[in-house]
């Protein structure tokens, strides 16, 4: 199989290569609804040395700087209710955690989660944690740019791969709410 965006040396549909995932994204996929199936998110095995974005798209294609989301956890409090949620923005902005973010989730502060209590909450590693397999009851916050893509390229829950999303499938995941302005330059 041809991935449908990049330069890749091997690309398969996620449902054929879940032991390459973690639990919570092999999991989700088994459990996938939806209009978009699960065979069209294609999983690309990539070197996590190449991890980080700009390294990323000068070994991988320029093309994909443009098609490539990063998903974060975020904590907004409210006395002393904390809510974690994960927030999807395209590589090319960042997440407005002190406006959009904030307001979204009723809180009084909001900031990025920790390092331990995103992959500790999620079950992912850093580096490539996805909107896929999230913890239930989590909002999942998108920028509507992302979804307005064809195909998208996110973390597959492991430092190494990536997942290739159709855009309109984030806009059908659980939780979600797909907000304009959530990314910004």
């Amino acid at each position: 199989m041809r991935a449908p965006i990049g330069d890749f040396d091997t690309a398969t549909p996620a449902p054929e290569c879940l032991e390459e995932l973690t639990a919570p994204v092999a999991d989700a996929l088994r459990q996938w609804q939806g209009g978009v199936t699960a065979d069209q998110i294609v999983y690309v095995d990539t070197d996590p040395r190449w991890a980080d974005t700009a390294v990323f798209v000068e070994h991988y294609g320029r093309e994909l700087l443009e098609r490539s989301a990063n998903c974060v956890v975020v904590a907004g409090k409210r006395g002393a209710a904390t809510t974690l949620a994960a927030c999807v923005v395209l590589s090319t902005t960042r997440v407005d955690v002190n406006g959009v973010v904030r307001r979204q989730l009723g809180a009084r502060k909001a900031s990025f989660a920790s390092l331990e209590t995103a992959t500790g909450e999620t079950g992912m590693e850093y580096g490539g944690i996805t909107p896929i397999g999230l913890p239930t009851g989590w909002p999942l916050l998108v920028d509507s740019a992302v979804v307005d893509l064809d195909y998208v390229l996110v973390g597959s829950g492991r430092r190494r791969g990536k997942l290739l999303v159709p855009g309109k499938a984030f806009a059908e995941l659980p939780g979600v709410a797909v907000l304009d302005g959530l990314g910004v330059a």
